[in-house]
C-alpha cells in the first residue's frame, strides 16, 4: 500500500538530464540525506551497463527527486505496528500475539490490539492485480535456475549491493552480514527466497508469505530501534530501512536475478520474465514497498534501478566488511570430504564471478582481490544447454527444478549448519 508524503507531493519539478551527474540542476532546492548523488561521476561509471541494458536516453530528475525524499520515509503500517510492540501497557502488541495472527490469522488473537489488526487487514488483503497461476510460474522458474540463481544474488545482487553506503552501514552496525555469522545470514536469505518460490509459498498458509511478513515486522522493529537509539545518523544516510531502500532491494531480486541469469548462458523467456516480475511484484507488496515502484516489466525495473544507481552515495569501509565476510565465509563451511580443499575452490569461484559482474573498480573498492573469470565459460555453457535444451520440454522443466530444490537443500544445510532452519527472530 503506498502512502504518499507531503514531499512525494511537491515532486515532479525537476528537469531532465542525460548522466547521474547532477550538475546544473535547476529544480527547487530540497532536503536530501548527504549520501545522495555523492559520487555521480562513480555512479555514472558503474550504472553504463545497466543503462545500456535498459535503454535509458535521459535521467528523469523526479524519480531521482521521489528517491532522495523516501530515503528519509518509512514503512508506516510496518511503524505503528513496531510502536506497539516496543510499548508498554494499553494498546501493545507481544511477539506472542503477532505469531499467533501470522500462523492463524488475527481473528485467532483474541481482544487483538488495534495496531495488529491494522497491519493484518494491509497484509491479509490480496490485491485484484495478483495472478497466483503467474506468481506460481515465476516461482518454478526461480527453482529451476538452481546454483544459478544463487551465484547472482550472492556475487550481483547482495555484495554488488555493498558497493554504495547507507544499508550496508546499517548490516554492519546491527551485526546482521559480519564476523561468525555471516554465512547464516546469507542462508537465512536462501532460505526466504527459496520459499517464495515453492508452490503455494505466497498463498495466505505458505510459507513464503510467512516470512515475508515476518521479514517486513523485523525491518520496522529494526528502524523503530535505529531511528531512537542515537546510533544512525539520519542526515547522512536516511532513515535506517527507508521505502526508497526497501524498493532499490527489491529489484535485486527480480530483474537483477533475470539479467544476471542472462549474463551466465540462461535463455529467459518473455513469458517466464513476466512471470518472475510478477512474482516478485507480489513480494514487495508484502513488504511495504510504494505501489508506483511495483513493476511488471524487467525494463520499467532495470530503468528504476538505473535510477537508484545514480541517487547512491560512494562506498564505505561497511561494505569491505560484508564483501569480505562472503568470500572468506566460503571456507568456513563443512563441505565433506575435502571440506578445506573445497572451500578454497569455492571462495576462487566467487571471485571469478565478482570480477566478471562487478569487474575491477568495484572489486578494488570493496578491498577484494581482482583475479580473472575463469569460471564464466564452463558456466554458460551449461547453462545454455539447461535452459536452450532441457527446458524446452515438460520432462526436462520438472527435472531441473527437482535439481534445483535439490541444490537448494544442500546449500541452505551448509550454510546454516546444524542451526534451525528458520530466519532471525522478531528482535
Amino acid at each position: 500500500m503506498t502512502e504518499r508524503t507531503p514531499a512525494d507531493d511537491r515532486a515532479g519539478t525537476g528537469a531532465r538530464f542525460g548522466s547521474c551527474d547532477p550538475h546544473g540542476m535547476t529544480a527547487e532546492a530540497v532536503v536530501y540525506p548527504r549520501r545522495f548523488r555523492a559520487a555521480p561521476r562513480r555512479n555514472e561509471r558503474l550504472a553504463r551497463p545497466l543503462r545500456l541494458v535498459s535503454r535509458v536516453t535521459a535521467v528523469d530528475e523526479r524519480v531521482l527527486d521521489r528517491i532522495g525524499r523516501r530515503m528519509l520515509a518509512r514503512d508506516e503500517v510496518g511503524a505503528r505496528l513496531a510502536e506497539a510492540m516496543r510499548r508498554r501497557g494499553p494498546g501493545r502488541v507481544t511477539r506472542a500475539q503477532f505469531g499467533q495472527a501470522l500462523a492463524g490469522g488475527v481473528d485467532t488473537v483474541a481482544g487483538a490490539p488495534a495496531a495488529l489488526r491494522q497491519f493484518f487487514a494491509v497484509v491479509d488483503d490480496v490485491p485484484g492485480w495478483v495472478d497466483f497461476e503467474l506468481v506460481e510460474r515465476g516461482g518454478r522458474f526461480s527453482r529451476r535456475l538452481g546454483r544459478t540463481a544463487g551465484d547472482v544474488l550472492t556475487a550481483l545482487s547482495l555484495i554488488g549491493g555493498y558497493r554504495f553506503g547507507g544499508p550496508a552501514d546499517l548490516l554492519v552496525a546491527t551485526g546482521g552480514l559480519v564476523g561468525p555469522g555471516a554465512m547464516r545470514r546469507l542462508g537465512e536469505t536462501q532460505k526466504w527466497t527459496t520459499a517464495v518460490a515453492q508452490p503455494g509459498g505466497l498463498r495466505r498458509a505458505g510459507e513464503g508469505f510467512r516470512l515475508t511478513v515476518h521479514v517486513r515486522a523485523m525491518h520496522a522493529l529494526v528502524n523503530h530501534e535505529f531511528e531512537r537509539n542515537g546510533r544512525w545518523d539520519v542526515e547522512r544516510w536516511g532513515l535506517p530501512i527507508n521505502r526508497a531502500d526497501q524498493a532499490a532491494t527489491l529489484g535485486l531480486f527480480s530483474s537483477t536475478l533475470l539479467l544476471g541469469a542472462r549474463a551466465l548462458g540462461w535463455v529467459v523467456t518473455r513469458e517466464e520474465s513476466r512471470a518472475v516480475m510478477h512474482l516478485w511484484k507480489y513480494v514487495g507488496w508484502l513488504m511495504g514497498v510504494d505501489e508506483d515502484w511495483l513493476f511488471d516489466t524487467e525494463r520499467e525495473q532495470n530503468v528504476f534501478n538505473y535510477h537508484v544507481l545514480c541517487a547512491q552515495g560512494d562506498v564505505t569501509p561497511a561494505g569491505a566488511a560484508l564483501a569480505a565476510a562472503l568470500v572468506d565465509g566460503q571456507r568456513t563451511l563443512d563441505r565433506g570430504r575435502f571440506s578445506d580443499l573445497r572451500g578454497r575452490y569455492a571462495r576462487l569461484r566467487l571471485l571469478s564471478l565478482l570480477r566478471y559482474f562487478l569487474r575491477k573498480e568495484s572489486l578494488r573498492d570493496l578491498g577484494l582481490p581482482v583475479t580473472p573469470a575463469w569460471v564464466i565459460p564452463p558456466v554458460v555453457a551449461a547453462n545454455l544447454v539447461r535452459s536452450g535444451v532441457v527446458a524446452r520440454t515438460r520432462a526436462g522443466r520438472r527435472r531441473l527444478e527437482r535439481a534445483g530444490d535439490a541444490f537448494a537443500v544442500a546449500d541452505r544445510r551448509r550454510l546454516l549448519g546444524t542451526a534451525p532452519a528458520e530466519i532471525a527472530d522478531l528482535p
